[in-house]
């Protein structure tokens, strides 16, 4: 098995250059560059460097200036010679600085991860230690008014998307009912609180509607995976001979079928590491969470390249060491399972 994830490991380096490569060539023929999203925004702010002729319509600025610029971006090299000296600067940590707003990009994560390291960790738990004894309970209850009753809310939830939910339950219950904040990761007033639960209640207040949506999809999936591969195993023929010789349903159920039924969920588990770093898009947008989510939204509808290449270089790492983690995960549920032998 040591031999399997050494070789494992070895193929994380060509694997992250190839997904790397290809983002970085996306965002290279894409059109509107850095240069272009900034004589875009001087021109709609009426500034005369930018302005167009009313004769050629052509910009102000000379050919040799948009070089500059593009120079500037380092958008004047080729692309494989602009991901060499991209690569080479990531090995040592450094992801480059914001086209936009001129920072590190290492600071912009850091300053923002608190936010995502805190909806992914709820998320995380949440989803694992409340799907899979609800899964275990609807396979043991299966066709009863419980089992039914909420295998509708989790279907009806599985079927809309995040960012949808998130939507009708800010007009609900922020808008109308005004039960819960617009928005954000915390009150105006957070600083001012004397105490800390004052903090954490404010903190929790707010984080009640996005951690819903967060939940929504991977709950719905856990739950019901765990419920199907159960009732698969209670139905087997191990299961039936274990009960025919006198085993209690229960201790056949517990030690038996529940480790099997946990091996899908094992494999899942690995590339749950991305809930501590990504965050959704479009959730962080419409709560105005200002996390990874959030700043890697924004920085695609800038052109902010260096800080998509940063995002997605530490999501690409934390999912090609999640597959490896879930491999482990499978390996230690499961002890038939032998990789490499």
């Amino acid at each position: 098995m040591l031999s399997y994830f050494l070789r494992r490991m070895a193929l994380v380096i060509p694997t992250f250059i190839g997904i790397t490569i290809l983002i970085f060539a996306i965002t290279r023929f894409v059109p509107g560059g850095p240069v272009e999203r900034m004589l875009a925004n001087m021109q709609a702010q009426g500034d005369g460097a930018a302005a167009m002729t009313s004769a050629g319509g052509n910009t102000a600025l000379s050919e040799d200036q948009i070089a500059d610029l593009n120079a500037f971006y380092g958008l004047d090299k080729p692309v494989f010679e602009a991901y060499a000296e991209w690569l080479s600067k990531l090995v040592v940590f450094d992801f480059g600085e914001s086209t936009r707003y001129y920072e590190p990009v290492s600071d912009m994560i850091v300053e923002r991860l608190p936010v995502s390291l805190f909806y992914g960790g709820m998320t995380f738990f949440i989803s694992y230690f409340i799907s899979i004894p609800l899964g275990y309970y609807k396979a043991i209850k299966h066709g009863s008014v419980f089992d039914s009753g909420s295998s509708i809310l989790i279907f009806v939830g599985y079927a809309l998307p995040g960012y949808v939910v998130g939507v009708l339950m800010i007009t609900l219950f922020s808008y109308h009912l005004e039960w819960f904040p617009m928005g954000g990761f915390v009150g105006d007033d957070f600083d001012d609180y004397e105490t800390v639960y004052e903090q954490v209640k404010d903190l929790m207040w707010h984080a009640v509607l996005p951690l819903i949506c967060y939940l929504i999809g991977d709950f719905a999936t856990l739950t019901m995976t765990m419920k199907n591969n159960l009732m698969e195993n209670l139905s087997s023929d191990y299961i039936r001979t274990a009960i025919a010789k006198g085993l209690p349903f229960k201790q056949a159920v517990r030690k038996h079928a529940l480790r099997n039924s946990l091996i899908p969920i094992a494999s899942h588990f690995g590339n749950s590491l991305l809930f501590f770093m990504t965050g959704a898009f479009l959730i962080e947008v419409i709560f105005n969470i200002d996390g990874i989510g959030l700043l890697g939204y924004e920085s695609i509808m800038e052109r902010d390249y260096p800080v998509v290449m940063g995002i997605v270089a530490i999501n690409a790492i934390m999912l090609l060491i999640g597959n490896i983690l879930s491999d482990i995960c499978v390996a230690l549920v499961d002890p038939r399972v032998k990789f490499g032998a």
